[in-house]
């Protein structure tokens, strides 16, 4: 698989937010903000908070496999083997005093926050998760309480959000020692707007037939989006990556070498099994164009001249968030724009909230697009949930049943 050079500066601006939020915890300034992944980061970044995101630490924890070591210490504890495994590897790692924080960038420890920020718009998990750190640590802990499985949304639940966002700012300024600065606030919101429309538009390339990149390497360089969205530097970053991945698909350049077969990818990674999992699908001539979760940091409703408004809207739109009937119109519509012949749903054992194949959707979208389906179990951090022999043994034969279809 063709490397992709944007990898460099990618790698430079993980690095970079890692070292200035321990340096921050070491000083004691900027003061350092934990937030749900899927939460009011624009908010805390427009309120002079470094932002730190536990659910990046966890995906570390399972691409490093560093996670199984560390889901018994938390399941000691009560924490139910059946519970979100970022949540049990994080609080595992974090009492055995062990983070890939070291290894990676020579950091001894996660930065001790100063306050504990979440959403519930992914699941309750992450409430729970922010509340133990919160007694561990004796710190502020506030947060947003999201609806869940809904259609349409309304006017009603955007003022909701809107208001429950607004409602967090006294405990913030408390904290940072700030007054609220609105025009800061919104000039974080258009840069996390910007950033968010060219995630989408780099997402997007991989509708070219052959794709110039695949799900494997999005979830790699989906990290900007995820930790330094509302900065200057993950703008500049994904224009550096959208114009070399737009010069693959001029040239027609192929992530997968003589691609046969494109697949959408449902659910969770399995994050200790990405590299096998990447070249087991490139040996079979399979590119696994689109995801839903990568799609999911992709906020492009955010407007600085409503802030508090569009925040609530981009993060009630979410897929996570929507009905039955919704998610299966959005992939729908991913089958349209990439030109997919099947998809893989990832049934993830400790993270119902985001696996999508235990209410029939399958079977519905096979039925209604015409096109094969698959579900293999696993988990995204506990790979003692996931057997690689079994996957394999169920992935190529599904490529067989692609070509017999063909």
């Amino acid at each position: 698989m063709k490397a992709i050079q944007a990898a460099k500066i990618m790698k430079k601006i993980m690095a970079d937010h890692f070292l200035d939020l321990d340096r921050a915890a070491k000083e004691g300034k900027p003061k350092v903000a934990w937030c749900t992944s899927v939460g009011p980061a624009e908010l805390l970044r427009g309120m002079g908070f470094l932002v730190y995101f536990p659910e990046n630490h966890g995906a570390m924890l399972g691409a490093t496999r560093m996670a199984t070591e560390f889901i018994p210490v938390a399941n000691a504890m009560g924490y139910s083997p059946e519970i979100c495994s970022y949540l049990t590897s994080d609080v595992g790692a974090f009492l055995k005093k062990t983070t890939p924080l070291t290894k990676a960038y020579g950091i001894e420890a996660v930065p001790k926050p100063d306050v504990l920020v979440f959403n519930t718009n992914q699941c309750r998990d992450v409430k729970d998760w922010f509340a133990w750190y919160a007694r561990e640590l004796q710190v502020p802990l506030v947060g947003i309480h999201s609806y869940r499985n809904i259609g349409a949304i309304t006017h009603h639940e955007i003022a909701d959000i809107a208001e429950q966002i607004k409602g967090l700012i006294p405990t913030l300024e408390a904290v940072s020692g700030e007054k609220f600065d609105l025009d800061r606030f919104k000039e974080t919101v258009r840069l996390s707007r910007d950033t968010s429309r060219l995630w989408r538009t780099v997402l997007e390339t991989a509708a070219a037939v052959p794709s110039p990149w695949t799900f494997f390497d999005a979830t790699i360089h989906m990290g900007p989006a995820v930790v330094a969205r509302g900065t200057q530097e993950a703008v500049d970053y994904y224009q550096v990556l959208l114009a070399e991945l737009e010069q693959r698909v001029k040239d027609g350049v192929a992530a997968i070498e003589g691609e046969q077969h494109r697949l959408y990818w449902e659910g969770m990674p399995i994050w200790g099994k990405l590299r096998p999992l990447s070249d087991l699908f490139e040996s079979l001539k399979t590119c696994v164009v689109a995801s839903t979760y990568c799609n999911s940091w992709i906020f492009d409703q955010l407007d600085p001249a409503e802030p508090f408004e569009s925040m609530a809207r981009a993060y009630t739109e979410l897929f996570i968030v929507r009905d039955e009937g919704f998610k299966e119109g959005y992939i729908e519509d991913c089958f349209r724009r990439f030109k997919f012949d099947g998809i893989v749903f990832h049934d993830a054992r400790t993270c119902p909230n985001n696996s999508n194949s235990r209410y029939g959707m399958p079977e519905r979208l096979a039925e209604k697009l015409g096109i094969a389906v698959l579900t293999i179990n696993g988990d995204l951090n506990d790979l003692r949930c996931y057997s690689e022999e079994q996957a394999k043994t169920q992935i190529e034969a599904f490529v067989e049943q692609l070509e017999e279809r063909r």
